[in-house]
């Protein structure tokens, strides 16, 4: 049964149903996925067009509404009824953690469970939820980052359950493979790291100096974690969202403390190790390279081979470049909340058996109303390998700017007001 509730400006129906753990064995092993349904309390008996919102991630759960927001929320409750999922593995969704990799016995087992939570998983979850909590009807879907791969694989897999789709920065690229991708993010990060030097010159002396300091002491982070200047070097990862270079900069401006600033403050340290350890989203670690395997090629530790096609990414070179979205193998050794995955996530570097996320025959023929909008500077969605794949997506409408950051729909309610009007003016959403 649905807990019903009311925030300001929002109704919220909270739903949870059992989903197969393997789709291809229904009768085995269940989870549980959560999906919270929000509307406008004046409209709550009206029969609205459902909106299901895919996350961004992998591994990342779904918005959890206040204030009236984010923007694109509050725009969408104007016409829609929003579905806010978790997806499987994040939230309240069987959410995986540390602790759930105990019941592994070797890296084997473990790889051939996180295997599990790629999009074909997702989007059959997605379906699950539609057919049998939401009436069978078919439903639009906002797509963001990630979110925008899944409904890649949603229209290649299950399109009938579609009536229109909006993506925000999550043209994957159909055959592209995580050497691929990296290839061309890490030139598009050191345009990031450029960038930033140019806004705060003066931080290019300030984060050598901390990773000097780094490198020439014992430093730890309030949860026990010695920190690195290799992981120092991860807040980049901010640089691709609107506000990341102010980020940055507030924080490393306050990175010292002492009589002679001879020391790394408290909140400098809480700060890195809040930007640097993923309690809250540790798929989003495991899971980044996989997201991009293609059948007969491992992933095998991509971000960290073409890293060393950069060698100005190396942690004594000044100024200092900072990275991106990007993990490392080291990362599952020097991170508390990563080291229960270890043994899981160097076997599914070696995984080639991946399941077809895209069925580019079927995308050449869709009929589903596609709009998209692509981030001509995007530092984590590479827009060359955008535009290709909207080449070869029957019905889709590119909108290319470099108005915002990867995090524009966050940012502003006119990003999804735009793609619900190109899909409008083109004869609207098919009939649910």
């Amino acid at each position: 049964m649905a807990v019903e509730y009311t925030i300001p400006g929002m109704l919220i129906r909270d739903h949870m149903v059992d989903a197969p753990l393997d789709w291809s064995k229904p009768e085995g092993e269940s989870i549980r996925i959560f999906a919270r349904e929000v509307c406008d309390p004046a409209r709550r008996r009206e029969t609205l067009p459902l909106l299901a919102f895919l996350q961004g991630g992998p591994g990342g759960k779904s918005p959890r509404p206040s204030n009236g927001g984010p923007p694109w929320l509050a725009e969408a409750l104007k016409t829609h009824r929003v579905i806010l999922i978790d997806q499987r593995g994040t939230g309240r969704s069987s959410r995986i953690e540390s602790a759930t990799m105990a019941r592994f016995a070797d890296g084997r087992a473990a790889a051939d469970y996180l295997s599990l939570f790629r999009a074909d998983s997702i989007v059959a979850d997605c379906e699950h939820l539609r057919k049998t909590v939401f009436g069978g009807g078919r439903w639009q879907t906002l797509g963001q980052s990630y979110g925008g791969f899944l409904t890649l694989t949603y229209l290649s897999k299950a399109p009938e359950g579609l009536s229109a789709c909006y993506v925000t920065g999550g043209l994957a690229g159909l055959g592209a493979t995580a050497d691929d991708v990296y290839r061309r993010t890490y030139p598009r990060v050191t345009e990031k790291n450029a960038a930033y030097y140019r806004r705060y010159p003066g931080d290019a002396e300030r984060i050598g100096r901390i990773a000097d300091y780094i490198d020439t002491n014992e430093v730890r982070l309030p949860d026990g974690d010695r920190l690195s200047v290799r992981r120092f070097q991860t807040i980049g990862i901010d640089f691709g969202m609107a506000p990341g270079y102010e980020n940055i900069h507030w924080l490393v401006d306050e990175a010292f403390s002492g009589p002679n600033e001879d020391r790394l403050s408290d909140r400098f340290l809480a700060s890195v190790m809040s930007l640097t350890s993923y309690d809250d989203n540790p798929l989003f670690a495991v899971l980044q390279e996989s997201i991009y395997g293609q059948a007969g090629t491992p992933t095998a530790w991509a971000a960290e081979r073409i890293r060393a096609e950069h060698p100005a990414f190396a942690g004594d070179r000044r100024p200092l470049l900072l990275t991106g979205e990007m993990m490392y193998p080291w990362m599952f050794e020097e991170i508390r909340s990563l080291r229960a995955f270890r043994a899981g996530v160097e076997v599914l570097a070696t995984h080639e058996r991946y399941v077809p996320l895209y069925a580019p025959a079927r995308l050449a023929a869709n009929e589903v109303p596609v709009a998209a909008v692509i981030y001509h500077d995007d530092m984590y969605v590479d827009a060359g390998l955008s535009l290709e794949t909207a080449r070869h997506v029957a019905n889709l409408q590119a909108w290319v700017t470099n108005e915002f950051e990867h995090d524009g729909v966050r940012q502003s309610a006119a990003v999804l007001r735009r793609l619900m009007t190109l899909v409008r003016e083109q004869g609207g959403p098919l009939a649910s």
